[in-house]
């Protein structure tokens, strides 16, 4: 690993996830110098266990956040707005391994639907057909199933339950994948064991995460400095307004400097903000890059639920991978159906804790204990879909509330839009007629789980006015500052989103090493 001087201006990543970790190995392999900051500790395999609450324990953001807003995770998982991982590689060692494109016209919402009451709607300054080519290099490296050659996952029996519904009530687009869990061998790691344990880190290897691919590259380039517990607390500028350094808080509460010639921010929808609000100046008052003021605003976490189904016999959920599995027949605009935008139904098992946590929290009784007593029986999906940005849906700086390093924490706000609840309701429906078509003996519906998808804050806009970042995810009011996250979204589409956040984040690696050697940062 390289070591970098804290006075070498060298560009400076916060954050080492899908963004982040994709950036800095785009760049070293580019032979750019690069340093990269992670808040959390560097586990590896080794180091995971396959045991849902200490995996969470182990791996989770805990720092402390605040939440507010009508949504149920305000009142059920308050101190936990979000679901993400404080570690290096960031939440790819936690995620399903879900790697769906989004669709032409999800670039092009507004133009689509219309103006929808409430609704902050903006059409992507780019198109499908820019980012397709990076979609394929994305798919490639993460190893996609489906695609480019790559073999399905096998189908478990919570696929097969979910299979055969959706063939019973007339679906056609049903299959195991696309996912990067390697069903065979590829790219240096094994294929997949089946043991169900994705959201624990993943001791076997088969998942890709930046931890597994592109850090590890990176390194081998000589050109990285990995940092881990290193909580980036401010990103100064000098008297013209270019970044000039990360100021950031070792593991021991000691405060350093590392000069930076360009900063690229990927610490995920909810920390990405913050910083650029914590960064505020005399000339950034209200934060860094936010004369707009669109910093931490539309915040977006997609609209999801699932649906839990009890049978007569085993179905054993729990065996195989924790996601092997999509429908996309919903995934379209039909206003005709009550709502703008679609949704997939993709399938899902949570252990008995995890299933137990966020089936109803607080809805005891017999519709609860007879689901999880009949624990073997289950199966179940989870909803995703697209969800409409909201001006008032925010990340701000808690008035009330400080983190372990006396900084302001932040809070989450999110209430959901009509458009959201018209769309679940309509999946419920959905979901549930599936399952009953298989011979379901109970069904349950559970609200939205603390956020995995976090999109929106820093949006991408043609102009300056609507948005923080432009078509590169370079600020809009600094030049050598990016966001590199699923930040820049500026809609989030019915995609899970790793797989456009890796694209994006190749895409802008490509433009800015151009730039950086042209002279033009």
């Amino acid at each position: 690993m390289s070591k970098i001087a804290k006075d070498e201006s060298a560009v400076v990543i916060v954050g080492s996830g899908a963004g982040g970790g994709t950036m800095a190995y785009e760049l070293t392999k580019a032979g750019i110098p690069c340093v990269l900051l992670e808040a959390g500790p560097h586990l590896t395999g080794k180091d995971y266990v396959n045991d849902e609450w200490e995996a969470f324990g182990q791996m989770a953001w805990l720092d402390a956040r605040t939440t507010s807003g009508s949504w149920r995770v305000a009142k059920d998982f308050a101190g936990l707005p979000a679901w993400l991982v404080k570690a290096v590689g960031g939440t790819t060692t936690h995620w399903a391994g879900a790697t769906p494109r989004f669709l032409d016209y999800e670039f092009k919402t507004l133009s689509t639907y219309g103006k929808v009451d409430g609704a902050t709607l903006l059409d992507w300054p780019i198109t499908l057909e820019d980012l397709a080519p990076y979609y394929d290099r994305a798919e490639k490296d993460m190893g996609s199933t489906h695609c480019h050659g790559r073999p399905p996952l096998p189908a478990n029996n919570n696929y097969k339950v979910f299979a055969n519904g959706a063939e019973r009530v007339g679906y056609e687009k049903y299959a195991t994948g696309p996912y990067a869990t390697n069903a065979e061998p590829y790219d240096g790691r094994p294929g997949s064991i089946q043991d169900g344990f994705n959201f624990q880190g993943d001791k076997h290897g088969s998942k890709w995460s930046t931890l597994v691919r592109e850090i590890p590259r990176a390194l081998e380039t000589g050109k990285l400095d990995l940092r881990p517990k290193s909580h980036a607390a401010k990103i100064t500028h000098d008297a013209s307004g270019r970044v000039d350094a990360v100021l950031y808080i070792d593991e021991n509460g000691n405060l350093h400097r590392q000069a930076a010639k360009a900063v690229c921010v990927a610490g995920n929808s909810i920390e990405t903000p913050r910083l650029l609000l914590l960064s505020a100046s005399a000339r950034f008052p209200n934060g860094l890059a936010n004369s707009s003021d669109h910093v931490g605003r539309n915040y977006m976490r997609h609209m999801t639920g699932s649906v839990y189904a009890r049978f007569e016999k085993p179905v054993r959920m729990y065996r195989g991978e924790t996601m092997a599995g999509f429908i996309a027949d919903e995934v379209r605009h039909d206003p005709a159906r009550g709502f703008v935008g679609g949704f997939y139904m993709e399938t899902l098992a949570l252990g008995p804790a995890f299933l137990a946590s966020f089936l109803d929290p607080g809805a005891w009784g017999a519709k609860f204990t007879d689901m999880m007593d009949g624990y073997e029986n289950v199966a179940g999906l989870w909803i995703v879909g697209e969800d409409m940005p909201q001006a008032g849906n925010r990340i701000t700086l808690s008035d009330s509330q400080r983190d372990q390093w006396d900084l302001p924490v932040a809070n989450v706000h999110f209430d959901d839009h009509p458009n959201d609840v018209a769309m679940r309701a309509y999946a419920y429906e959905k979901a549930e007629a599936m399952y009953k078509a298989v011979g379901a003996v109970q069904t349950h519906r559970t609200p939205p789980y603390p956020s995995t998808h976090n999109l929106g804050t820093c949006r991408m806009s043609e102009k300056p006015e609507d948005g923080v970042v432009d078509r590169w995810g370079r600020a809009h009011d600094v030049p050598n500052l990016f966001v590199s996250d699923g930040s820049v979204m500026t809609t989030g589409a019915a995609a899970n989103p790793t797989l456009t956040i890796v694209a994006l984040a190749k895409r802008q690696a490509d433009y800015l090493a151009k730039a950086l050697k042209s002279g033009n940062i």
